[in-house]
Order: C-alpha cells, then structure tokens, then sequence
C-alpha cells in the first residue's frame, strides 16, 4: 500500500462508502464524480442499476465554461436537482464518491439541497 495513488485511496474509501449507502427507487443515490477540470453527477437507483437523472459541466446546456470551480459546481447541483425534480425525486442519498465532503462537492450538494432536493 506505501505506493497507492490518491485515486486508489480514495476508490478504497469509495467502495467502503458504498457498502452503507443504496440508493432505491423511492431514494436513489445522487454519485458526484470530480476531476481536475469538470464535475458529474448523477441520480441512479441501484436496484435496476439504472441512472435516472445525470447532469455534468461538459453539457453545453449546463452554460458552465470550467466545472472545475465552485461556480461550477453550484450550477452543476441546481441542475441536476432540477431534472431530478422533474422525474419526480425528492429524496435522494448522497455519495461523496470517496471524496472529502468539502469544496465542489459541498458546493454540488448545498445548491442541489437549495433547489428542493432533501437528503
């Protein structure tokens, strides 16, 4: 373990994570995916394995230049709220996908508890 990457790390915390969180059809899971210059979520009911909502800063419809900053993740959080919304979630799990619950990610999931979802 003495040369495991930050990725490892946290693909190791990741899968720890997800032995407690499940995200159903009642309650899906919002994943949130980062990386150095974008941000992805997702809404996804682990049952059928099937993912009910995404939104992410490559859209052009996302109106995000970078997803790699807090603006971008605040926007990224509304939308994906606001589609999930639509399909009619209002609860959802979160996972942090391994990561600190600090930043973008706290960022994606204020904005997203902002625009109506509840977790």
């Amino acid at each position: 373990m003495a040369n495991s990457s930050k990725n490892d790390v946290r693909k190791r915390i990741h899968t720890r994570i997800r032995r407690r969180v499940l995200g159903t059809i009642e309650r899906p899971r919002l994943a949130v995916f980062r990386s150095l210059n974008h941000i992805y979520a997702q809404v996804i009911d682990d049952r059928k394995g099937a993912t009910l909502v995404a939104a992410s800063s490559l859209e052009k419809k996302a109106g995000v230049a970078v997803g790699g900053n807090l603006a971008g993740a605040k926007a990224i959080g509304k939308l994906v709220a606001e589609r999930a919304k639509e399909k009619g979630i209002s609860k959802v799990v979160f996972d942090r996908g391994g990561y600190l619950y600090h930043g973008r990610v706290k960022a994606l999931a204020d904005a997203a508890r902002e625009a109506g979802l509840e977790f």
